[in-house]
């Protein structure tokens, strides 16, 4: 069984060293601590990297945990309007008994565990992270009947958005029929070296959460695909080609950081092992939590951070993954091999999921959108998101410019022609503005959200 984290269990045990205050209250002080949400977030992170979490499965997860977290809070919170009519057919949330006192902190945080539990497979983790939780905050004296009136709340919060989640189609594409390979040079195929299946070809079934349909930011389809050397297709394969092959140190640097690729496979010799990582979408929930801190943003704005990152991240998953099996395109890796370099590798390994359009350009425009409209355009912060993972920080003067470097990423890795992360970028201003029009969860927005160019 894992201990809480240091950062905060340890201030629990302070608390009780010191004593409380004289009127009983002092754990409503420390209950607050946004570190408990913040950690719960990470926990559930963790999971996905050990659980090999493809990167919109891992999105899904985020999204119905977060907004569990945050409508948990909402009816302690007048300043804070719930999601219950403007996402997708998400019935209003059951109300805490007026006659019974709550914390809504300790309500929020179960209720994230829950649903998130019920969306892993290391079930145990999320139990044994609960029990400690459990176990240190009671250590703060809270009365037994609140603490336990919490926590029933915060399970009924999430017997509901566990409902809503089972109405969004996922149960029923478990069954659907497996990506089929075919002869046509046109279209996506396993890559080396594992040569996995497609990921997740019917999630574009997914009931989406702002978005009226799936396919609501459509993109330009690729270019059509022409294996003749003067060709604009033969073009842009070579474009990726040549890219590689003047990449510099930095490039190289921004690659690797923004991979974010959850199951690298490894050869030497015979031998064949993995590396787990953390999805596009932990990461950006990272930078989220990142934000969030150097805000000081207290428990509840921390709460509609996440809610509000985690929808723009699921839906833009949505709407990417309905592009790119629709249009079925063949990635660079297979097409250099065949008709310029046979022995060409690209830097990061190819994913497996047809090309177009890339989804990291999608759901880093989208999340960048909805941080800049809570934090502002020129919020500076420091990404170590991937410091656990190796990769050293990087440093950034805004949440566009950090997801402008995650779209070109794609192109520097090898694994996306330039298109695909054009036509990205506009799919995911789409979604992120109409997070930004559906989403209203406190009735301030900046006024103008700044525009990338």
């Amino acid at each position: 069984m894992k201990a809480l984290p240091r950062k905060w269990a340890g201030l629990l045990v302070l608390v009780v060293l010191t004593g409380c205050a004289d009127d009983g209250t002092e754990y409503r002080t420390r209950v607050s601590d946004p570190e408990l949400l913040h950690s719960t977030v990470k926990k559930l992170t963790d999971i996905t990297v050990h659980d090999i979490f493809s990167p919109p499965h891992a999105s899904r997860a985020y999204v119905y945990s977060s907004i569990a977290a945050y409508e948990a809070l909402v009816p302690s919170l007048p300043q804070y309007r719930t999601l219950a009519g403007q996402l997708n057919e998400l019935l209003p949330i059951p109300e805490p008994d007026s006659e019974t006192e709550i914390i809504p902190e300790i309500a929020s945080l179960h209720a994230f565990a829950a649903v998130a539990r019920e969306m892993v497979f290391s079930q145990s983790e999320i139990d044994a992270f609960v029990a400690d939780l459990d176990q240190n905050l009671r250590s703060l004296g809270i009365p037994r009947q609140i603490f336990q009136s919490s926590v029933d709340y915060g399970s009924q919060v999430a017997r509901h958005i566990l409902a809503w989640a089972g109405t969004d189609n996922y149960k029923e594409t478990r069954s659907s029929s497996k990506y089929e390979v075919t002869d046509d040079p046109a279209r996506w195929v396993p890559t080396p070296p594992a040569y996995l299946d497609a990921i997740e070809p019917s999630w574009n079934e997914l009931r989406p959460f702002v978005m009226h349909s799936t396919d609501q930011f459509k993109p330009s389809p690729p270019t059509p695909y022409d294996s003749r050397e003067n060709s604009v297709f033969y073009e842009e394969a070579y474009d990726v080609y040549e890219t590689h092959q003047n990449l510099d140190e930095e490039r190289t640097e921004i690659a690797a950081f923004w991979d974010c690729n959850p199951y690298v496979m490894h050869t030497s010799g015979h031998v064949m092992f993995a590396t787990k990582k953390v999805t596009p979408g932990g990461h950006w929930m990272g930078i989220a939590t990142i934000a969030s801190r150097l805000d000081g943003a207290d428990f509840a704005k921390s709460a509609l951070i996440y809610a509000k990152t985690s929808i723009a991240l699921a839906d833009g998953f949505i709407s990417s993954w309905d592009e790119k099996y629709r249009s079925d395109l063949v990635r660079p890796e297979t097409y250099i091999n065949r008709f310029i370099d046979e022995d060409w590798v690209p830097v990061l390994q190819t994913p497996p999921f047809p090309e177009h359009t890339s989804a990291h350009s999608v759901i880093s425009t989208a999340a960048a959108l909805v941080l800049t409209d809570i934090f502002g355009p020129d919020f500076e912060f420091d990404d170590t998101t991937e410091l656990e993972f190796g990769l050293p920080m990087r440093s950034f003067s805004s949440f566009i410019e950090a997801s402008e470097e995650a779209a070109i990423s794609r192109l520097y890795g090898g694994i996306h022609y330039r298109p695909a992360i054009v036509e990205g970028i506009v799919q995911g201003r789409g979604v992120g503005r109409l997070v930004l029009e559906r989403a209203n969860m406190d009735g301030e927005r900046l006024a103008e959200v700044v525009e990338l160019e």
